[in-house]
C-alpha cells in the first residue's frame, strides 16, 4: 500500500472532498486523523473507513484558531509518533453569484481571509513537526486559474492565488528538510453539488462540457490522486500543482 505506516491529518474531513482524501489515505494504509467542526460528519466518514478495515481518529478542531490547530497537531504526534501528511480542504465561505461591482467588501474578502488564515495555521503546525522529523507532505486544494467568464465567483480566485504563493514559499523554506507541498485542482466535482441546489443537474452538465475526456473528476478520482501525491512514489514533486480536471483546465 502506498501510505502504509503514514499518519495523515485531513482538515475539513467531513465534507465531500475531505472525505474522499481521508478514505483514499486510509485505503492505502495510512492512519487518518479527521479534523473539522462538526463531529457527526466526521464520525460518518470515520465509520466508513473503519468498516472498510482502516484506522481513523476524530477530533473537533477549529482550523481558524491557532491554539486549536497547534494542540491537535501536537496530539497527533504524541499519539502516532509522527505527522506525515497534512491536507487542508476546509471550505472558504466564498459568496458566488453576485457581480463584483455589487458585492460587499465583507463577502469579497471572506474566502481570502479564511483561506489564508486556516491554511497558514495548518501549514505552520504540520511544518514544524515535519521539519523536526525530516520529511512530510502538505496538500492544498483549489489552485488559481483563468478568470471565470460565465459566473461571478467573488474573491474565490483571489484566495486560491494567495494560497499558491503560500505553497511555493513553504516549499522553498522546508524543501531542504524533506517537506513537499502540492496543490490539487479540479474543474469542479459534481458529486459535491447538493441535489437540492437549484440547477444542480444543469451545472453538472456545464462542468463536463469543456473537459477533453467528456467527463468530470469523481470524488474517488480526486482521492486516488491525493493518495499518490502524498506517497513516496511522488517524492520528486514539490512546489507543484496537480491537474485533476479531465482536461477542463489546460496547463
Amino acid at each position: 500500500m502506498l501510505l502504509n505506516g503514514k499518519n495523515a491529518v485531513v482538515y475539513g474531513a467531513g465534507g465531500g472532498i475531505g472525505g474522499a482524501f481521508a478514505r483514499a489515505f486510509a485505503e492505502e494504509g495510512a492512519r487518518v486523523f479527521l479534523a473539522g467542526r462538526t463531529r457527526d460528519k466526521l464520525e460518518r466518514v470515520a465509520n466508513e473507513i473503519r468498516a472498510a478495515g482502516g484506522t481513523a481518529d476524530v477530533a473537533v478542531v477549529d482550523a481558524l484558531d491557532e491554539k486549536s490547530v497547534d494542540a491537535h497537531a501536537d496530539a497527533v504526534v504524541e499519539a502516532a509518533g509522527s505527522l506525515d501528511i497534512s491536507a487542508n480542504v476546509i471550505a472558504h465561505g466564498d459568496v458566488q453569484g453576485t457581480p463584483m461591482v455589487e458585492m460587499s467588501l465583507a463577502d469579497y474578502e471572506q474566502p481570502v481571509i479564511t483561506g489564508v488564515r486556516t491554511n497558514f495555521l495548518t501549514m505552520r503546525a504540520a511544518g514544524r513537526h515535519m521539519k523536526r522529523q525530516g520529511g512530510g507532505v502538505v496538500l492544498l486544494f483549489g489552485g488559481d486559474g483563468d478568470p471565470v467568464r460565465n459566473h461571478a465567483v467573488g474573491g474565490l480566485q483571489v484566495g486560491f492565488s494567495a494560497l499558491e504563493a503560500m505553497r511555493r514559499q513553504l516549499a522553498a523554506e522546508l524543501g531542504r528538510y524533506g517537506v513537499r507541498t502540492v496543490t490539487l485542482r479540479t474543474g469542479g466535482v459534481p458529486e459535491t453539488i447538493s441535489a437540492d441546489f437549484p440547477g444542480a443537474e444543469a451545472l453538472s452538465a456545464e462542468l463536463a462540457e469543456p473537459t477533453m475526456l467528456g467527463r468530470t473528476a469523481t470524488l474517488a478520482d480526486v482521492g486516488a490522486v491525493a493518495a499518490f501525491v502524498a506517497s513516496d512514489r511522488a517524492r520528486t514533486m514539490t512546489a507543484a500543482t496537480v491537474n485533476v480536471s479531465c482536461g477542463a483546465l489546460v496547463d
